[in-house]
């Protein structure tokens, strides 16, 4: 059964039935990558809370952020090449059953009435739980890139952006509602089960390859296109890690792990204290929404300027949008308003999306070529995840000394950064192997 014929400017056309198998592979895989994201960022929304329950300032309950956003930046660098070796379905798996592990010790913990060292603690569970996370992002990538032509991935990018939309939704919105409503254990307790119940989904219906849904295997037209090389951690190393592409989009991903993080690692606090938002008002739920569809924008939309506008050239959309991050981000900086604010925060989040999709989700695969996707997604998560490590005991460090005033003023640098690293990769393409 063939599944693509030829098609214009070198996109394959698919058949109806591939393209019905390809949603019914990928649509699961994002929504367990949701509640991966429901089971990290849920500390977000709680830190708050913890902060006030046990009498710790900004920069305490920064130290446990660090130590997951650093652990998964390890982790993810040092996943990555398992996960090409054994495939992306085994590793979701792997990272779904231990996240939800993790996620229900630290609610059982707090239901315990454990009070011990609460920093070293919690930080010690969240770290573990940051290990099996970073396996999320590698199998998304690492399974999809099989699926999707490099004149088809820019579309993949949005749909990779939805999906970590999907994700803020369940953990910040329907987090927030859960932490206003009942007791706070259950914030932990509710994605250990949404990821479980996903596991088991993804375990009977994601398939790692075409060829292992009963369909043609095909050339996607990225840097393995041709390359008959075995994989071993030698291929990936070098593919990825002795690339200077790979090393400068790395350097891009840096400067947007620290904007991501800084914005979303605070905005709660931020909403709370400057302007007097509460948790599960309608102001609150105006700015954690506005995470989704601003997020669902910008990874769609940077998605189809690229393919379409820039003939799947990464870099150019992505230049434009770290310049929309630090024009929003000076907004939110400025503006007295709450509901401006508040409306603010998902505006923002449609340049830091579109950019964070765009280049961990599609650029990752088009340089890494779909041999070593998940290396080159694993680098690149894993360098954003270094620098979101600063935003929680540095930039928290800032905040309690300095006060809400140097908050955007602290980030908006990285956006310019950013802007000025992706520019020097403005026509790169993926160069395919020679047969």
């Amino acid at each position: 059964m063939s599944s693509i014929a030829p098609g214009a400017h070198g996109v394959p056309v698919h058949s109806s039935a591939y393209r019905k198998r390809r949603i019914a592979n990928w649509f699961p895989l994002g929504l367990t990558y949701a509640t991966f994201y429901m089971g990290r960022y849920n500390f977000n929304v709680f830190k708050g809370r913890f902060g006030e329950m046990f009498h710790f300032d900004k920069a305490q309950v920064g130290i446990i952020a660090t130590a997951g956003f650093w652990t998964y930046a390890l982790s993810v660098i040092l996943n990555g090449p398992l996960a090409d070796r054994f495939g992306g379905k085994r590793a979701i798996l792997i990272g779904a059953v231990g996240a939800a592990l993790f996620n229900l010790a630290i609610g059982a913990m707090f239901l315990s009435g454990w009070q011990t060292r609460l920093i070293v603690s919690m930080s010690l569970l969240y770290a573990c739980n940051c290990y099996f996370q970073s396996f999320g992002a590698l199998s998304v990538v690492k399974v999809n890139a099989p699926w999707f032509h490099v004149r088809e991935r820019g579309t993949f990018g949005g749909i990779f952006g939805i999906m970590i939309s999907i994700g803020y939704t369940l953990a910040l919105t329907v987090g927030g509602f859960l932490l206003a409503h009942f007791p706070y254990p259950v914030i932990f307790f509710a994605p250990a089960f949404a990821l479980l119940i996903m596991a088991l989904v993804d375990y009977f219906v994601v398939s790692d390859t075409p060829g292992k849904a009963g369909f043609p295997d095909f050339d996607t037209g990225d840097a393995s296109s041709g390359d008959e090389t075995p994989v071993d951690l030698k291929y990936v190393f070098t593919r990825v890690f002795g690339n200077p592409v790979m090393l400068t989009l790395a350097a891009a991903e840096f400067c947007t792990g620290f904007v991501r993080q800084g914005l979303l690692l605070y905005y709660t606090e931020f909403l709370g204290e400057v302007h007097g938002v509460k948790l599960g008002s309608a102001l609150f739920g105006l700015a954690s929404t506005g995470i989704t569809v601003g997020g669902i924008i910008g990874g769609v939309l940077c998605g189809w300027m690229s393919d379409r506008l820039f003939q799947s050239r990464r870099a150019p959309v992505a230049f434009l949008f770290y310049f929309g991050q630090a024009l929003s981000l000076l907004a939110l900086g400025l503006t007295r308003n709450p509901w401006l604010a508040s409306g603010l925060i998902g505006f923002s989040c449609i340049w830091i999306f579109g950019v964070h999709g765009m280049l961990s989700g599609t650029a990752a695969a088009d340089f890494g070529g779909k041999k070593a996707a998940a290396t080159a997604t694993g680098m690149l998560d894993g360098v954003q995840y270094l620098a979101s490590g600063f935003t929680g005991f540095g930039l928290g460090w800032l905040l309690k000394t300095y006060g809400w005033g140097i908050w955007t003023a602290s980030i908006i640098p990285f956006s310019l950064v950013g802007a000025a690293v992706i520019a020097t990769l403005w026509n790169a393409r993926p160069r395919p192997a020679m047969h």
